[in-house]
């Protein structure tokens, strides 16, 4: 059995090892401004190869393969779709982000659907009941966007890290007050499914085209914005000022360029510099005690922002007890001593960054002070 869980463990490790921590993956959902509907121009086709897009749908002329990370040259969401706020996303984050960052996206969106749509449990009911345009879009997601955007995801993380999750998607939901609720059912299995920490990965959820342009559903606006009482890490990004269309459903080409540029604007004032380490003693738990002369596994789960972790260090006080290099962190502290002991951990990034874990407080006891505690001897007269 213990072998059976080092194999997992060794495996699990080698898997994260494979991630590139400065390859930074991003989540784009929703209807049809998410889509993208504006026209793709000649400054929209110069694109850095710093900026992906893992491809969500087969296409031809140019033949694109789903599951394979391509350039981020429009379109970015189906074959023959437009720019969207994803383009100048990714081309300002790369922009103003180190040169050895690349940038990610995964894009999946479905022109006029409901945020029901995205719910993983009830999305073939509300499939059901659509048009038949709209049917055929789905179709190309395999039948389910929700699902095509866990399996995509989890082939990314296999090459970088998810560092946040964007939406653009309310005009259908136009007076849905129950909206901020059925998106944090979304945004929670996402973060379920794909093993992620809500506080590392923000939502970020562009307005829909507002009441200075005209829009047709701009009273939605005032919907998204509560959307961060209901989901904490979250955020609104505004569309004041970006140009609609005709329609005043669409941006135009420079209002979706306006509106991405405003979501990595805000993502870049999120993402950390050079966050330190986080690391805890998960084992032995607090106050716990053994018995002398006592061997005392010690375990650590440790983890950087920047996968840049080089070593966790078992302490005994200021004592060094041993150190691990790579996951899983353990130690094994044998032939301990009667006494009372404070057991720490600190984990190393290579940027020097370094965290403490809070202290462990441990008993070793003798098998005589144990009987005598428990069942104590009364001699009488």
């Amino acid at each position: 059995m213990k072998i059976y869980y080092f194999i997992i463990a060794l495996f699990v490790s080698n898997m994260l090892c494979a991630q590139d921590p400065n390859f930074h993956i991003y989540i784009c959902f929703g209807q049809s401004n998410m889509e993208g509907q504006g026209t793709i121009e000649t400054v929209d086709r110069t694109v850095d190869s710093r900026f992906k897009v893992m491809q969500a749908v087969n296409c031809t002329n140019p033949t694109k393969t789903m599951g394979t990370w391509y350039t981020a040259t429009p379109p970015t969401c189906r074959c023959a779709t437009g720019i969207s706020p994803v383009d100048n996303f990714g081309k300002t984050l790369v922009a103003n982000l180190p040169s050895n960052v690349t940038v990610g996206v995964i894009h999946v969106a479905v022109a006029g659907c409901k945020i029901e749509l995205y719910d993983k449990v009830n999305y073939a009911s509300y499939s059901a009941g659509v048009e038949q345009w709209m049917k055929n879009i789905i179709n190309e997601y395999g039948g389910n966007p929700y699902g095509r955007i866990v399996d995509l995801a989890k082939l990314a993380q296999k090459d970088g890290v998810i560092k946040g999750i964007l939406i653009h998607q309310g005009e259908s939901n136009t007076g849905d007050t129950q909206w901020p609720t059925k998106v944090k059912g979304v945004y929670d299995n996402l973060i379920k499914d794909l093993g992620l920490q809500a506080s590392q990965v923000p939502l970020l959820a562009g307005e829909v085209v507002g009441s200075d342009q005209g829009g047709q559903c701009a009273s939605m606006n005032s919907i998204i914005a509560t959307l961060p009482n209901i989901i904490p890490n979250s955020y609104v990004i505004s569309s004041y000022g970006c140009t609609d269309q005709s329609d005043n459903l669409h941006f135009t080409s420079a209002g979706y360029r306006l509106l991405g540029q405003r979501y990595a604007e805000k993502m870049l004032t999120l993402l950390p510099a050079n966050n330190a380490p986080v690391v805890s003693v998960t084992l032995p738990t607090n106050n716990a005690s053994f018995e002398a002369p006592a061997s005392i596994t010690i375990t650590a789960s440790a983890s950087d922002p920047n996968n840049d972790l080089t070593k966790v260090e078992f302490y005994n006080g200021t004592t060094k007890l041993g150190e691990k290099t790579t996951a899983p962190f353990s130690y094994a502290w044998t032939n301990v001593a009667q006494g009372t002991y404070s057991i720490t951990a600190i984990a190393s990034d290579a940027a020097g960054n370094k965290t403490t874990s809070a202290a462990v407080s441990v008993s070793v006891i003798t098998p005589f002070a144990i009987y005598k505690t428990a069942n104590p001897i009364v001699i009488d007269g």
